[in-house]
């Protein structure tokens, strides 16, 4: 978030997993001759039920009778053997369908560790493998390779399992990029990573669906995580020149594609559809000495409060109090750092505490940051209480979960807004790169953003994400419409 007036990571190379999305196809089911959108259950993910049972590898199967070349036998190939089989197995069934011809499955798997001494180190892709921290398909031999040093025992250790099943399932995606010839030479590669992207979605759709032999993932949790390790996988500085793959909300889009719309839905992903998308949203930080950052202070909050009212205006606008979220409301609780109350139609704050909350741990996080945090963490939830005013004014319900949704998708049409270069300039506050990060990833962690006025939400984060991304690439009608 930029007023008018560096981070670390894994080393990973093109071909990593990456993670983002598009928006209304394929939002509709028929159901005894009517048409029922997958959204009239809040508690359903895109379409599935909400579970919160295993996630990982299934107990007692068997390994794939897979091998690759170097390997040291070792847990971690064995989770990626038995990966692949699984995408291989779903594949054998949708290529056919999806785009005519016959399946040939890649047959050539590398594994290496990254910690291998130089004069040890083997081959990848026509390079040493010595601390090469990465996974990709390779378009020279149609060979699919990983480190199991480093990278995926950290994917394992900080997202679970079933993110380094995403990982392959994206480079698997590569793979059928070259077989369905979907790509070409001259294809952009943001193209090439966010179809692949929508091609491991669908895929862990079909997981989710309990279609898979070594593996399963609920929709709760289990799907958190993997959209998780999307985020972490995201194009961090969008000024430099190798950000090529996306931001985390794109990245996150294009795998929400997949899981919702299956492998037809990817096949619209191209250059004219990305830009689309983009539309408004800034794509550089202009040489922003703060990188886009700027403190949370009662001073700012009033700026987002002037902005919020010119972007969403209402007939009565909520009253403000920055001294306390504790309001004791009668018809709502405290939802800490924001509350509002519509008895007294009031949004307070805790400054301090919501400050907190918007510091930026990108010079301090993890190689693979579980959350990534920002200003935008934090305006975010203030957005989405003066949301529950906008719905309060139009007399829609303010408990329960579509309430929560509703808060979300309408606080993603404010944020995209304040990229509009034509807006009322009210409000001195307009959108960052990387804003839309930070909110997608406090979505997933506490989803205090997609709340009611009770401070509840649905459990599934990619629900969640998956409203305020409506909101983003759509209209107030898109939230009203979905979640009525």
């Amino acid at each position: 978030m930029r007023r008018s007036g560096g981070i670390r990571r894994l080393l990973v190379a093109a071909g990593v997993l990456v993670v983002a999305v598009s928006l209304l196809s394929g939002c509709t089911r028929t159901v005894h001759g009517h048409a029922v959108s997958i959204y009239d259950d809040p508690f359903k993910v895109a379409g599935l039920p909400t579970t919160s049972g295993p996630n990982g590898p299934r107990a007692g199967v068997p390994d794939a009778a897979l091998a690759a070349q170097n390997s040291d036998n070792g847990a971690i190939d064995h989770l990626v053997l038995n990966a692949i089989d699984d995408i291989q197995t779903y594949w054998q069934a949708e290529f056919p369908k999806e785009f005519g011809g016959t399946f040939a499955p890649v047959d050539k798997f590398i594994s290496w560790s990254a910690k291998t001494p130089r004069s040890q180190a083997g081959q990848f892709c026509g390079e040493s493998s010595y601390r090469l921290v990465n996974a990709a398909y390779c378009r020279l031999d149609g060979s699919i390779g990983w480190d199991r040093g480093v990278l995926l025992p950290a994917v394992a250790d900080e997202f679970g399992k079933m993110s380094v099943v995403m990982v392959l399932a994206h480079e698997y995606g590569h793979a059928i990029q070259e077989m369905a010839k979907t790509v070409g030479r001259k294809t952009p590669t943001i193209v090439k990573e966010q179809q692949a992207d929508c091609f491991s979605g669908a895929f862990i759709r079909s997981v989710a669906e309990g279609k898979a032999k070594h593996f399963t993932i609920n929709t709760s949790d289990g799907l958190n995580q993997v959209l998780a390790a999307t985020v972490a996988f995201r194009d961090a500085d969008p000024d430099d020149p190798q950000s090529v793959h996306g931001s985390a909300f794109e990245r996150v889009t294009a795998v929400q594609i997949g899981f919702t719309d299956g492998a037809k839905g990817c096949m619209a992903i191209d250059q004219n559809e990305i830009d689309r998308r983009r539309g408004n949203l800034p794509q550089t930080l202009n040489n922003d000495a703060q990188r886009g950052q700027s403190d949370v202070t009662q001073a700012t909050l009033q700026e987002m409060a002037k902005a919020m009212a010119s972007i969403m205006p209402i007939k009565n606008e909520p009253k403000y109090s920055y001294d306390s979220a504790k309001l004791n409301c009668r018809n709502g609780a405290d939802t800490a750092p924001v509350t509002y109350c519509p008895a007294t139609n009031l949004i307070g704050t805790d400054v301090p505490a919501l400050h907190d909350r918007g510091v930026s741990n990108a010079d301090d996080q993890d190689a693979l940051p579980a959350n990534v945090t920002g200003d935008f963490t934090a305006y975010i939830v203030f957005i989405s209480r003066y949301t529950l005013a906008v719905q309060n004014a139009a007399g829609q319900a303010l408990k329960g979960a579509k309430t929560g949704l509703r808060a979300a998708c309408l606080s993603g049409v404010i944020s995209a807004k304040l990229a509009d270069p034509n807006r009322s300039k009210q409000g001195d506050v307009s959108l960052s790169a990387g804003d839309l990060d930070e909110a997608v990833s406090g979505l997933l962690s506490d989803g205090l953003a997609a709340s009611d006025t009770d401070g509840k939400t649905v459990p599934s984060g990619f629900s969640r994400v998956d409203a305020f991304r409506a909101g983003v690439l759509g209209t107030t009608d898109t939230c009203y419409s979905r979640y009525a």
